[in-house]
């Protein structure tokens, strides 16, 4: 399977709280963080929730 690169781009401060726990689920913390996940039909559902603060790439 493929491997996605996830990288958090903008701050959670003042976002929903369903936004809030997806990026806490995809185990990011820190702006700039990236976390390697396969690409799973799950996954790719939380980086569509919440793709405007995420930067994706395959790897």
């Amino acid at each position: 399977m493929a491997k996605l690169a996830i990288t958090l781009k903008k701050s959670t401060i003042r976002r929903k709280p369903k936004h809030r726990a997806t990026i806490e689920a995809l185990g990011l913390k820190k702006i700039g963080q990236t976390v390697i996940h396969e690409d799973t039909p799950q996954i790719r559902g939380m980086i569509h929730k919440t793709d405007f603060m995420l930067d994706v790439k395959e790897v």
